[in-house]
């Protein structure tokens, strides 16, 4: 059955008077403050030490707000008879959220977890220069970042998690033998010195 002629008319003209017909409500903002989702976008804080300076988040912004200063500094070998390793460090870590369109493809890329949505949204400045942002205020904002939701009842625990417990259960057991061989070593003694 074809559509009647001007049907999608009537339909977005009810959608009108219906929004017409509603009374509106002023939210008093500086007095009462707006209930917002709890992963709203509002400022990114940056967790320092999940940074290892691999540039992606700089690379991927398309308004290219984010500032990033490193230099590489030599590892000592961790065993002997290894190699040296290079590391970066991060010097300047700074996002000019004057340029910033909080579209959060560098929270997508990021793949170490360094940076987070906080809900926060008042940090309006009087001067734009103060809306560049260094590593120690995104730290701050890190405060304000909300925790994960839960994961579903049915859902498998993270790989992460699982690997954690695992390390954490084996490194158990071995203190736990090393105490059992720790008491048969000192009870083997008083035992000799009984039968003698």
């Amino acid at each position: 059955m074809p559509p009647i002629p001007g049907s999608g008319l009537a339909k977005g003209l009810a959608v009108t008077l219906r929004t017409m017909t509603k009374k509106t409500v002023t939210e008093q903002y500086p007095e009462h403050q707006p209930e917002l989702p709890p992963r709203t976008r509002g400022v990114i804080g940056l967790f320092e030490e999940n940074c290892t300076v691999c540039m992606l988040c700089a690379r991927e912004c398309p308004d290219w707000c984010i500032y990033i200063d490193s230099h590489k500094e030599t590892v000592p070998p961790a065993a002997p008879g290894g190699r040296e390793r290079s590391r970066n460090v991060l010097d300047r870590f700074a996002i000019d959220f004057a340029l910033c369109m909080y579209c959060g493809i560098c929270i997508e890329v990021c793949p170490f977890d360094a940076l987070f949505w906080s809900p926060e949204f008042e940090y309006a400045e009087t001067d734009i220069h103060e809306l560049t942002h260094e590593r120690d205020k995104l730290r701050e904002w890190m405060w304000t970042v909300p925790a994960p939701p839960a994961l579903d009842a049915g859902a498998e625990e993270p790989k992460e998690l699982a690997a954690a417990r695992k390390a954490a259960e084996k490194l158990a057991a071995a203190e736990a033998a090393e105490a059992a061989e720790a008491a048969e070593a000192a009870e083997a003694p008083e035992t000799k010195g009984e039968e003698s």
